[in-house]
């Protein structure tokens, strides 16, 4: 794949949909000049009104005083089986029937529609029209809890939009993740079409959602407790490689963190992927992701994404990302169904947002991987600085090379020295 089209900016902005008359900002709005994260589908700012009731405040807009909705219209006809079974799973996971329109879940949480519609775009949700009867008593209550957050002064309107954002993203691929899955394992069990199984998993879910859910909230806090461990104790190996080559202190640099990136790419992916049929591909890009999180994880890094045939981590220390990088591609080379791999890795400073991350280092990384022999790995000079005291690698220097958006960059083969390497059990 083209390394250089892996990171695309990301347009943090709501989606370019058509203005609905509902959402035009009356003239008191116009006239604040107290602005809001939130903005409108046109682009322009959204004004706070100049007037806010208590409880209220700027950013988030007050509903507009509702009249009494028509009773939506009961259900005729008699549903079959498979219909029933996917109502009343959907009322399980919604927390109850559809009874709410849009304009009645935001008016209970106190916002403008304009303000609700704003935040289900950040979770993913389709637009709906003012008759749709498509929320729950729940989806309100989980309007308030992010609005209560900026009203209580724990979050600002950006911080709550971009939080909404990465939960939305993340259990959507979750649940799709989830569902292939099992759809995949009754197919194998139980010997049924993909069709089939696709049907019989809506019967066979509610057996599966408290597991689920427990595990979710499970890992989420596992998770979160790492990330406060890798603020609070940042490695003093890393501290200290992050200021090779340059002056000042830790504060000073343009971009946050020092990490180890890298990425490895699996050879001759795209051949092969035209030879298979969808089973053996599935099951190749499965071993693949399911090989490198392993190794990943053992290493003390992070898988930051995979896109087709390439995998993108990071890691604290520059040893570290050099003990996953090498692991990697010996993994490869000895596994007996997956192709090769090129690797490489690059420590330097990086942005990390939405979950990815930016900056020359990444794109370094990227093009040396590119110049990566199959199942070798390349780090640059910086890194191999950075590593030439330690007995665990060998550092090769091979020809200079020029490199578009770099210039002439200085290639260095890493090899295993002394010791293991990494261990998995």
């Amino acid at each position: 794949m083209n390394a250089e089209n892996v990171h695309q900016d990301i347009d943090l902005a709501a989606p370019d949909l058509p203005r609905e008359p509902e959402d035009v900002a009356g003239p008191a709005a116009a006239d604040s000049d107290t602005g809001t994260a939130f903005d409108t589908e046109a682009g322009a700012p959204i004004e706070a009104a100049a007037e806010f009731e208590p409880g209220f405040e700027p950013g988030f807009e007050p509903a507009e005083p509702q009249s009494e909705p028509e009773p939506a219209a009961p259900p005729t006809g008699t549903m079959s089986a498979e219909r029933l079974a996917a109502k009343a799973l959907e009322a399980r996971l919604l927390g109850g029937e559809r009874k709410l329109r849009r304009r009645e879940v935001a008016a209970g949480a106190g916002l403008s529609l304009l303000s609700a519609r704003k935040l289900w775009r950040a979770l993913g949700f389709p637009n709906l029209g003012d008759e749709d009867v498509a929320f729950t008593e729940r989806d309100q209550s989980a309007l308030s809890t992010i609005v209560d957050l900026v009203r209580d002064g724990k979050l600002t309107e950006e911080a709550a939009i971009s939080i909404t954002r990465a939960i939305g993203q993340m259990t959507d691929r979750m649940v799709v993740w989830q569902i292939e899955a099992l759809v995949e394992d009754m197919v194998q069990e139980q010997g049924v079409p993909d069709s089939v199984a696709r049907k019989r998993l809506v019967s066979e879910l509610p057996n599966l959602i408290d597991a689920l859910e427990e595990m979710l909230v499970y890992s989420w806090r596992r998770q979160l407790n790492a990330g406060v461990q890798r603020l609070a104790v940042r490695a003093e190996a890393g501290l200290q490689s992050s200021e090779e080559g340059r002056e000042g202190d830790e504060d000073d640099s343009p971009l946050p963190l020092a990490r180890a990136v890298g990425f490895a790419d699996l050879v001759s992916y795209t051949s092969l992927s035209r030879r298979m049929n969808e089973k053996t591909l599935a099951q190749l890009v499965q071993r693949f992701e399911n090989k490198c999180a392993e190794i990943i994880s053992v290493g003390g890094g992070r898988l930051v994404k995979t896109v087709g045939d390439e995998v993108l981590y990071i890691a604290e220390t520059p040893a570290a990302g050099a003990e996953i990088s090498l692991a990697l591609s010996r993994a490869f080379t000895e596994d007996e169904i997956l192709p090769q791999a090129r690797v490489a890795m690059v420590w330097g400073r990086i942005l990390s947002r939405l979950g990815d991350i930016y900056g020359p280092t990444v794109n370094l990384a990227a093009r040396l991987t590119a110049l990566a022999d199959p199942g070798t790995v390349l780090v640059d000079s910086m890194t191999a600085a950075a590593l030439e005291q330690d007995e665990r690698f060998v550092l090769m220097p091979r020809p200079a090379e020029d490199v578009r958006g770099f210039g002439e960059i200085h290639p260095v083969q890493l090899q295993p020295g002394s010791g293991r390497g990494l261990i998995l059990d």
